[in-house]
């Protein structure tokens, strides 16, 4: 028969191993946590960088407009320059 001190210690082993448990079950929880708020950072920072990506083409393609414009007056001057130069 063990005695209460061995039954003790036993119990006590036991404890101590089911808070590990419960220690690592946290972990996967963690875990887990981390991994859904790097999910949910991921996808901020993809809707970030699909944005900034359209507003830059808008931005260029005002850029592009703005050029055409300005070929288009730099032509109608040269026209005037010549018509004046006659």
């Amino acid at each position: 028969m063990r005695s209460f001190g061995q039954l003790s210690s036993e119990q006590a082993q036991r404890e101590n191993d089911f808070l590990s448990y419960l220690t690592e079950g946290n972990k996967v929880e963690e875990l887990a946590n981390f991994e859904a708020e790097l999910s949910q950072r991921r996808s901020e920072i993809l809707f970030k960088v699909t944005t900034d990506i359209e507003d830059t083409e808008n931005a260029l393609k005002h850029v592009e407009q703005l050029a055409q414009r300005l070929k288009k007056h730099l032509e109608q001057l040269k026209g005037l320059q010549r018509v004046l130069s006659k």
